[in-house]
Formats: structure tokens, sequence, C-alpha cells
């Protein structure tokens, strides 16, 4: 670039170098805007070479491009100095401006730093403006412009095309140039980095429609059941999705699974089952109403589907057919717990039966509530905690499984209706298939008198009442004392009956005709004795020829004519392989009340039938 000295030279100029920042503008990459700017000292401002070098992420200055002379950008490109030696460099030399010269007199101490350079030699300035080959001339760039913003870059030249240092308009021209290029390499970084994020943007997009294209399948086609419901909001609860196997599973179409919730559709002796199970993680096993009103056996698992901008939105839930697994489960439960010649309830079964409708405070102390942990839910005392507290499977629909209006008898009442489960219920409080005295159908016999013989407010779960099983009172404020009847009670009192049999004449019978005609009569006794007692009664065989009942809401009176009743059903001929055989039975009974042990009022029992057994041996001699 010529000196100012002739107008007309600047006018040529100034329009070269208003081409040179127009062609900035119509790079379309950051490459190409580094390269741009390098040609553009060359073409418009009248250098023969030309470096941009870059700041690094690592704060180091990269060569990103060079102009006017293939060898020195083959040497030069990609070569990196480091920021220290550059913050050395803008400090030198003498301050055009922005703009950095350190003339060859003082540069030769930067002939050995780290900065790529492309060194030349040449003989002495011959007058004081010529330029020589170890001249540097630096203009820096800076995002805001100024010194004062972040350096983005420097740009070096080297031999001006006229041989001379440049003059205040040469210096003034490449100061404006610079700062049109920092302003160029901040927007090629601006749309670069937006260009980035668009790409990362859709590969996410095409990730997440793979992904939930992969969950449609993975729900859809899952051989095992699996519902989504609403977590939060009006419709909390609802089913929003049900697969195709969960639809099989249930009998229902996936239009009619979506007018549900899970509380609609579990057992009502699973709703408290249902009530403790979290969002997060939690499991459970309950049992879930078909369309023709049988129940499943599932095991649920749940996590929660989280929306980052909105926060848990779904409920997740796998649902597994474990029918057959609990099948055999309940089967093994079964032989555990009942004789297996008999079929009736066994010794562990009757004791287990006999505790769970004592405890261990007698009548007249004072409770002292048992208070349940904390759960994912809050506190459960009583059960009246658990209304209205939150729970992932709620639904909007009434009350289909519930007692309209709460349930009355405890201590204000459990109240229905909707709660964030869908169902406010307790467990307790809902109808189930026991029988009154709390067992289920196949425990126990049919007998031939009813519900119309139990005193009234005898309901549902009261033979199966609370027992902690570590002395204190059960949490359930529900739990109904028994009191133990005694020779001086009124007629009208009633109580829990333990009648303990004892056949006569067994162990001849065995010893005569073997075992195989003493089983028959023991499993012939046991089918008499099941015919004789009221639903709700329990028949357990204790061992050998030893048979106990358990039979409640019984005055003494009462429970004198079941055992004569009981004795009369067990004396007729038994017909045993063509052969009759006969057995009597002595009856003692005891009465059960909170305060004792299952084994005390076993005991009481026994020795009243050994009582009674020899009493009537007495008055069989004397009438011999």
């Amino acid at each position: 670039m010529d000196t100012e000295s002739e107008p007309y030279v600047r006018l040529t100029t100034l329009r070269q170098v208003h081409q040179a920042v127009a062609n900035l503008n119509t790079a379309r990459s950051l490459a190409d805007t580094l390269q741009t700017v390098a040609e553009g000292v060359v073409n418009g401002l009248g250098y023969e070479l030309a470096a941009v070098n870059l700041v690094r992420p690592d704060g180091d200055l990269v060569v990103a491009a060079v102009a006017g002379s293939a060898s020195a950008e083959a040497f030069l490109s990609g070569r990196v100095g480091s920021r220290v030696s550059w913050e050395r460099r803008l400090s030198m030399g003498e301050r055009w401006g922005e703009l950095r010269f350190i003339p060859y007199t003082e540069g030769w101490v930067l002939d050995d730093d780290d900065v790529p350079q492309w060194r030349t030699t040449g003989p002495a300035p011959r007058f004081p403006d010529e330029w020589h080959p170890m001249d540097r001339l630096l203009a820096p760039m800076y995002s805001a412009g100024a010194a004062g913003g972040e350096l983005l870059g420097v740009i070096s030249v080297d031999r001006p095309s006229n041989g001379r240092r440049p003059g205040a308009w040469g210096r003034e021209a490449l100061q404006m140039y610079a700062f049109q290029s920092a302003i160029a390499i901040s927007n090629a970084k601006l749309r670069a980095n937006m260009q980035r994020a668009l790409v990362r943007l859709e590969r996410e997009q095409q990730a997440l429609r793979a992904s939930e294209e992969s969950f449609r399948q993975a729900f859809e086609y899952a051989p095992s059941g699996m519902a989504i419901a609403e977590l939060g909001g009006d419709q909390h609860g609802r089913l929003h999705r049900a697969n195709d196997a969960l639809c099989r599973l249930l009998g229902r179409s996936a239009s009619q699974m979506r007018r549900y919730s899970f509380s609609d559709l579990v057992h009502p002796e699973d709703i408290g089952t249902l009530l403790r199970t979290s969002a997060e993680g939690g499991r459970a096993e309950l049992r879930l109403r078909r369309r023709d009103d049988t129940f499943v056996w599932v095991s649920l698992r749940n996590s929660v589907v989280a929306d980052a901008a909105e926060g848990p939105r779904y409920l997740l839930t796998h649902v597994e057919d474990i029918e057959d697994r609990k099948r055999h489960e309940l089967q093994l439960a079964h032989r555990a717990s009942h004789d297996s010649l008999t079929g009736l309830p066994n010794s562990a079964e009757l004791r287990a039966r006999l505790s769970s409708r004592l405890c261990a405070r007698p009548p007249g102390s004072e409770p002292q509530h048992a208070t349940a942990d904390h759960g994912p839910f809050g506190r459960l005392e009583g059960f009246e905690e658990v209304v209205g507290v939150g729970d992932p499977f709620g639904g909007p629909f009434g009350e289909p499984l519930g007692i309209p209006g709460g349930i009355p008898g405890g201590p204000g009442g459990i109240p229905g209706g909707d709660g964030a489960y869908g169902h406010d219920r307790a467990p307790d409080a809902l109808a189930d298939d026991r029988s009154p005295g709390g067992y289920r159908p196949g425990d126990y016999a049919v007998g031939d008198y009813g519900m119309a013989d139990y005193p009234a407010g005898t309901g549902a779960g009261d033979f199966g009442a609370a027992y902690s099983g570590s002395g204190g009172y059960d949490h359930r404020d529900h739990h109904v004392h028994t009191v133990p009847l005694d020779e001086d009670s009124d007629e009208s009192e009633k109580g829990l009956a333990v009648l303990f049999c004892d056949l006569d004449g067994f162990k001849s019978i065995n010893d005569r005709f073997g075992h195989h005609t003493g089983d028959a009569v023991l499993i012939e006794v046991a089918r008499r004795l099941s015919s004789g007692v009221r639903d709700g009664d329990t028949v357990a065989r204790m061992g050998g020829d030893e048979f106990v009942v358990l039979a409640d809401g019984l005055g003494r009176a009462d429970a004198e004519d079941l055992a004569v009743r009981l004795r009369n059903a067990i004396i007729p001929p038994i017909r045993v392989d063509g052969r009759a055989v006969r057995v009597g039975a002595s009856f003692g009974i005891g009465w059960a009340g909170c305060g004792m042990s299952a084994d005390e009022v076993l005991r009481s029992a026994d020795q009243r039938m050994y009582v009674e057994k020899r009493s009537r041996a007495r008055a069989g001699r004397r009438a011999g």
C-alpha cells in the first residue's frame, strides 16, 4: 500500500479494503472465514504474506490460515504457539494504536521462542522506513473490537508490496480490517456453534424418536402386561395406555382399560397392599379383577417416567401373571397348615387361628396403640392416615369396590370416596370372600346353622382380629376383645368356645382292623364334625384321634348343646370295607380370652375333656 500522499491511491486502497471486508461476509464456515481474512490482507491491504493465528480453547494460538506463499503455508499451517509467548510479543515493540510493530533491532530476542514464524534474511535498511525481513507487524483481534475484549486471534503480516513500513493511512486500514475480521470470526464461530447445536439437536431428536419407537414396540409387544398411568393432575391414577398382554390377561379391550385405575380393578382384600406400594421402584403382589369378575394374581413393579421440564408425569407399571406360582404357593401353604389325611387344619394352623383372635392385653386394661413405621406415603396408624394419602394407582371412578361414605364403628369411622389412590379405604373394611370367622372357604366345613347364631356385632374379620405377636395391642383399633366365660356367666353372655374331642374306642379299632380302617374312621369322623358346625367355625385335627372345634359367639348352654350334637353325630356306625365299626367321643369345653395363650386355652379344654371322659367312665361302671 502506498503512502498517503496521493488521494487517488487512498481511494483505490479504500475500495480494496471495502472489497476485502465484503468478502468476509460471504464465507460459509469458520475455516472459509479465516482463509478469507488472510487473503484479504494480501489482496486488499498490499502485503505479500499474512497469517491468521486463532486462539484455541486451551488458550494457545494455532496458525489457522496463511496467504501469499505456498511454502509458508505448508510450513506454518497447524503449528501452535503458547499463549505466554504471544502475550510477550503483544507487550513488546511500538504501539500503533491496536497494532504492535516489533522492529528487527528488537525482535531478535524472539527468534528462539515457540511462536511459528517464517524467517527470511536481508540486508540492513537503506532508509529509515524501509521494511526489513525480520520486522514483525501484529494486528490483534478482540471479541469486543478493542483491547478490553477477549482475544480471538492475531493477524501477522510481512513484506509490504512497496517495501516500506506502513504509514498512518496503512496502519489505520490494517487496524480497521482487524476489527472487521474479529466481527466476522465471532459471527462464524456463532454460526458454527449453532450448526453444531442444530446437528446435535437433530441427532437427539432422531435418537428420541428411535427410543420412543423402541419403547412403543417393547411396550405393545411385551409378553407380560404393561400399563402407563397418569401421575398427578385431575386424571391422577387413570390408565393412559395398556398393552395387548395386559388386555388379554384381564379380558378387556384397550379402550375399556382407559376407563379404570388400578384401584378400580384390585381385589378388596389387596387395596391396603396397593396403598402402600410406592410409585418409584414399588413392588407388590395382589389380585386384579378380570372382566368375568374372577381374579388373577399379578406382580406389579413401578417406575416413574419423568419429564425434565415438568417433573414426573407418568407411572409405568409392569404387570406379571403369577397365578400359577401363587396357586402352587397356596397349595404348599395348605399342605403345611392342614392335615394330609382328613384335610382339616392341623395343630399349628389351629394355634395360629386361635392366637389371631386373642391379644396379650386382658380386657379392661388400657390400650397401647402401636404406630406403623413411616412408609413412602407417610404414617399408617390405625389406617386413619391412609385416607387421602397420595398414591400412584388412584382413579376417578367412584367406589365400586368399597363402602360409600365410610365405615362406621372405628374411631371416627374410616371415610370412603376418592383420594389420591382413587379410593381411600382401609383394607379390613372392604367386602371380601372371607366367612364370618375370618377364614377362607375350604379351610373349614360348612355347618347346619348360620350367622343368626352369632351375637349382634360379630362380623367378618372379628375372628381374624389383630394380634401383634409381641404382647402389645395391635394398631387396628377395631379389635374386639374376647372375654372367657365362667361358671357365673350370664346365659346371655357369649364367648369363644373351644371344644376338645377325643375318640373313645379308636385304639381298639386300629389294633384289631389295622391302620387302613383306622384312617377311614378318622376321615369319616372329620366329615361328621365338619358337617355339624357353622360357617366360620373351625374343625381341626390335633393329631392321633384328637380333634378341636373353635366356635365363636356361643353361650355356655350353646356350647354344651353343640358338644351333644357332635357326639351324637359321631356315635352312628361307620362302614369300612363291608364291616361296621363304632367309636364314641368325649368333649371338653374351654373358653378363650384375651390375656391367655393358645396353649393355655387348649390345655384347659383338654383337661376338661379328661374330666368328662372319667366321669362318663365312672357313670358307665355304676350303670353296669
